[in-house]
Order: C-alpha cells, then sequence, then structure tokens
C-alpha cells in the first residue's frame, strides 16, 4: 500500500511532499515525490509516527468515572482503547496503582483485576497495550504481589511513588490542603480551624516518617532481573534523584521542580512531563512548567496523564510557539518514548520499523485523520473514506 502526497516527518528531516509504502505490516519504502501507484493520495496531510504514552491515568477513571460508579475494566478498557486510537497512539502504558491497603479501585486486588483483563484482551485491541505499575513506598504489601505479576511478564514498566502530602509534589501544606478541598467541593474556608490544625499535623509527620527504602530496593532488584525499566515519581529534590539513581532508577517522571530535572539530566535519566502540563504552560498543582523545562532541554518524553489528546496537541502547539522545530518535537511523544522502553521497532518512520503511522490535519487544533498500526487502520475518519473508499 502507498500513501503519497504527504509531509512527511522522519527522525531529522521533514520531507515535504513524500510517499511511504507499506508491506507486511512495515514501512518498506519512503520517497520524496508522489508514489507511482498510490493506494491513498492525501495532499495536506501530515505524515507522523504512532505516538507511544509511557503514563495514562484514563483507565482507572473510566473503571470508576464518579465516587462509587464502577464499570466492568474490560468495558472501560474498550472505550479507552478507542479514544487513543482517535488521538494517534499506538502504544500506550497504562497506569495501574499499587496504592492503598483499602479495599477501593487502588487496592492491591483491583490493580491485579486490572493488570490480568489488560492481558486477556490485548490481542482484541486497536492500540497496543502495555502496564505501568505504580509502586507506592508507603504501602510496602503491595511489593509480593507485583513482583509475581513482573515474574508473570505482567508488568512493563515499574514507577515508585511517594504521594505522601508535605513533601514531593505537594510539598506545600497549604496548597494541599486547598487542592483537596476543591477537588471534593469543599469551601477550605469552612473547614473549622482545629480541624485544619490537626489535619496539617497529620500531615507534617506522615511526610516526616522515614520511608522503606529496603521495599523499594526490593522491587527495582526484581525489574531489572527482568530488563523492566523503573521510573521515580514526582522527584522533588537532587538528593531524591540520587538516591533512587543509585538504586537503578532510569527515568524521573514528572519531576516537581527544576533542580531535580536538571540532576535527572545529569544523571542520565529520562525526563518524562505531562503533555496537559506542556499544553497550558503550567502545572495544575503548582509545581514545574513543562514548557519552562522543556525550553531549558530538559525534557525527551511527554505523556498523556490524564488528557489522551494532548501528546498530539502539545507535540504541534510547540511548533506554532517557535520552541522546537515539528520532527524534534514530535520525538516527545514518539521516538523518545520508545527508546525509553527498548521498542526498537517503532517511533519513527524510517524503512524496517513496524507501519505505526498518524495522518494528521494541522490546524489551529490538529485532528487526527487516520491512525494505522502495523500498517492496518485503527481509526479512519470519514475525510480518509472519501480518499480511498475501498481500503
Amino acid at each position: 500500500m502507498w500513501l503519497s502526497d504527504l509531509r512527511v516527518v522522519l527522525p531529522d528531516e521533514v520531507l515535504e511532499r513524500g510517499s511511504l509504502r507499506i508491506e507486511n505490516g512495515q514501512i518498506a519504502e519512503i520517497i520524496d515525490g508522489p508514489a507511482p501507484d498510490p493506494t491513498v493520495s492525501a495532499p495536506g496531510l501530515i505524515a507522523i509516527p504512532g505516538l507511544v504514552d509511557l503514563h495514562g491515568d484514563m483507565l482507572e477513571r473510566d473503571i470508576q468515572p464518579r465516587p462509587g460508579a464502577l464499570f466492568p475494566v474490560a468495558l472501560a478498557l474498550f472505550e479507552l482503547d478507542k479514544r487513543l486510537a482517535g488521538a494517534g497512539v499506538t502504544t500506550a502504558y497504562a497506569a495501574v496503582s499499587f496504592a492503598w491497603k483499602q479495599d477501593d479501585l487502588r487496592s492491591m486486588e483491583k490493580a491485579a483485576e486490572i493488570i490480568d483483563t489488560i492481558h486477556h484482551q490485548r490481542d482484541n485491541l486497536l492500540v497496543d497495550f502495555f502496564v505501568h505499575a505504580r509502586f507506592e513506598i508507603n504501602n510496602p504489601e503491595t511489593g509480593p504481589v507485583l513482583a509475581e505479576l513482573l515474574d508473570k511478564g505482567r508488568v512493563h514498566l515499574v514507577s515508585v511513588m511517594d504521594h505522601t502530602p508535605g513533601q514531593g509534589q505537594y510539598s506545600n501544606i497549604d496548597k494541599y490542603v486547598n487542592f483537596m478541598a476543591k477537588w471534593l467541593g469543599v469551601d477550605p474556608n469552612f473547614i473549622e480551624e482545629n480541624a485544619l490544625v490537626r489535619m496539617k499535623d497529620a500531615i507534617k509527620t506522615a511526610a516526616d516518617t522515614p520511608r522503606n527504602w529496603d521495599g523499594v530496593r526490593g522491587v527495582i532488584e526484581v525489574a531489572e532481573a527482568r530488563e523492566i525499566p523503573v521510573a521515580s515519581h514526582d522527584d522533588d529534590t537532587i538528593e531524591k534523584i540520587d538516591r533512587v539513581a543509585d538504586l537503578g532508577v532510569t527515568i524521573s517522571e514528572f519531576p516537581v521542580t527544576l533542580i531535580a530535572a536538571e540532576e535527572a539530566r545529569r544523571r542520565g535519566m529520562h525526563v518524562i512531563m505531562g503533555a496537559p502540563n506542556a499544553y497550558r504552560g503550567e502545572s495544575n498543582t503548582g509545581n514545574l512548567s513543562a514548557l519552562e523545562a522543556i525550553k531549558a532541554g530538559l525534557v525527551d518524553i511527554l505523556a498523556t496523564d490524564y488528557f489522551p489528546a494532548a501528546p498530539l496537541h502539545s507535540a504541534f502547539k510547540l511548533v506554532r510557539d517557535g520552541v522546537l522545530p515539528l520532527h524534534e518535537s514530535v520525538k516527545l511523544v514518539s521516538k523518545n518514548p520508545a527508546e525509553a522502553m527498548d521498542l526498537r521497532d517503532r517511533g519513527v518512520i524510517e524503512v524496517g520499523r513496524r507501519a505505526d503511522i498518524v495522518l494528521v490535519q494541522e490546524d489551529v487544533h490538529p485532528r487526527v485523520r487516520a491512525t494505522l498500526r502495523s500498517g492496518v487502520p485503527v481509526y479512519w475518519d470519514n475525510y480518509m473514506a472519501q480518499l480511498a473508499p475501498t481500503i
């Protein structure tokens, strides 16, 4: 199959009028100019590599879109799968949290159920799904469960988290209280002063409690033995980066300060930031701006975080705003995350790679017209149906 008359985004340049030949699920040929006998001629569209997302929280939100309103995991997975394909994502690491001891969406039992569902449904999905297991440092009891899932080959990325307020993402206790009050729809001005004092004291006590780094070390050792990459989440200090880097962590995910991102870069770690943060130019919790970090040359990778469309729109907005050329901005959401996961068969438009390709119509809000995974259309809108009604 020939896709012709496209702007083709290659790793180091953009062909203004190029064509791609796809054969047996791979890119077989790339030429500068129109194809001799095109299957699809799509002038005005841009061909970019299929997007590779390493951190998406959407599945948990689809399972429980409102408190207490639970839907079957498989149903939520199928619906998210369609949205991701329509957003140009061809490889997705679904974030699954092993966070709490109580029986809720982030319990050990629910996390294991979600992972098992992804494993059993992978062959039925439009997008190539992997599992990003999020290990909460203050819940070491989940370590053996995670180790068992790693042994079964059902976890493909591990991140170490510490969401204890009073440090990390929520180092400012007043901001944390206001954030949670807003999240829960409560006016913090109506919370009794004594209750606020007790709450802040409890937060400070939890933040000052020593962490169980032996448990973290054990999880990292299990992952390393199976050549599974490990990330550290919400890094805030040079000391935190150095500690996790010495333990074998290779990715700093969503660093919350510039100095942490700088140290991660110095230690040779990949740095992931949220694409919604990059698009908006600010963190919704008042931490490090992804845009600022990109301009400082500190960011390798952008992730969906909580909004599937954000990577595509962020990549194009960086070009419109003069921050990066198109072939460089696209690497943040394709080549770089693929390399961080050692997925050498995808992430770039190059002969011999998987034909994971997205066709985009550029506008103020770029629009995905088609998504191909291994050369097979998994999203093909009405515009493409008119161009190629028989494909």
